[in-house]
């Protein structure tokens, strides 16, 4: 959206671009999120998979490997269409969001049960970590326009 000052100068309100209404720093950062999950992606199918399974709660009914894989999966898939997918932005990064809460339990229990896994050997480094999932969360959410057209629902 754009405006004309008063020297006849465009002002460029928000930027937006072809992407559904996001600039091009929401772009550059929901491609990057996008990238850093198909790289996670990956790591969870190929040299994480020892990483990421010391991450699975032990309650989860399914056997930890499996788990490893499906969410490495869901991960390749999120990555992608974070980056390849611009008119289904919003949902991807609602989809995105939800993810990331769901596999907070296993953050948590890699804390409360001391489990060593990607360096973080110290119940400070886990407990470091933790706090960076809501930044996770809205990393999604903003990069991919998400919280904006909620809020615009809402008027």
């Amino acid at each position: 959206m754009s405006e004309v000052d008063s020297s006849g100068v465009v002002e460029a309100k928000y930027a937006e671009n072809i992407n559904g209404g996001t600039s091009w720093v929401q772009t550059f950062f929901r491609w990057s999120l996008g990238a850093v999950l198909l790289l996670t992606g990956i790591g969870h199918l190929t040299w994480a998979r020892t990483e990421f399974l010391a991450q699975v709660p032990q309650w989860v009914p399914l056997e930890g490997d499996l788990v490893v894989v499906l969410s490495g999966l869901v991960e390749i898939v999120l990555g992608a269409g974070l980056i390849t997918l611009p008119k289904q932005q919003v949902i991807m990064g609602w989809i995105t969001a939800v993810f990331f809460v769901l596999i907070f339990p296993g953050n948590i229990s890699q804390y409360i049960n001391h489990v060593d896994a990607f360096g973080l050997d110290s119940d400070v480094e886990r407990g470091i970590r933790l706090l960076f999932q809501p930044l996770l969360v809205i990393w999604a959410l903003w990069s991919s326009g998400a919280w904006r057209a909620w809020r615009e629902s809402k008027k």
